[in-house]
């Protein structure tokens, strides 16, 4: 996307990530948003800023975000990417179902791939994706998933899952929802 923000992107007259709260808001008690950078941007958003403590991509938002949710009492988190604007309306229970089994954590798959940005995650992983951080192994979202038997979701098709990561993708992504980007 040339460099832009992602998640301030217009799509259908809104920020990307607006779309993603939308989706994910009526599938979870509270949201935050995992992000570096100046928490400004989103104040419009009224949502909390989580910013990494560490730099390995997405696990250490995760953990930033397990870290903001213990305090509060939660048992899990769900991660999502800002760049999804389709995720499904039904994540967050299949999520929960699958884990059930396999200690709590799940990754969604569809089409037979995994899409490893959007899990649950528990609580109970913090000190097991510090430490895991701290190893120095390759931050890769579906190793630390996979070493901690996360369970999959399986959801048909991969359009709830597609990410915008190009200026034809989000008027793709416009001309489905029938605004401009």
């Amino acid at each position: 996307m040339g460099g832009a923000d992602k998640a301030m992107l217009p799509l259908a007259g809104r920020p990307l990530i607006a779309h993603s709260i939308d989706r994910l808001e009526p599938q979870v008690e509270r949201l935050a948003i995992s992000a570096n950078g100046d928490a400004t941007r989103f104040a419009a958003l009224r949502l909390p800023v989580l910013p990494d403590t560490r730099s390995e991509g997405p696990l250490s938002g995760i953990l930033s975000a397990l870290d903001w949710a213990a305090p509060l009492g939660a048992t899990a988190v769900v991660s999502v990417p800002v760049d999804a604007p389709f995720l499904p309306p039904d994540l967050v229970p299949r999520l929960i179902l699958a884990g059930e089994g396999a200690g709590g954590c799940a990754l969604a798959r569809s089409g037979g791939h995994d899409h490893p940005t959007f899990g649950l995650w528990p609580v109970a992983l913090r000190e097991p994706l510090r430490a895991f951080l701290a190893s120095g192994a390759k931050a890769r979202v579906r190793d630390f998933a996979d070493a901690h038997a996360a369970a999959r979701a399986d959801f048909a098709g991969d359009g709830a899952f597609a990410n915008l990561n190009t200026p034809q993708d989000l008027s793709a992504a416009a001309a489905l929802i029938g605004g401009a980007a």
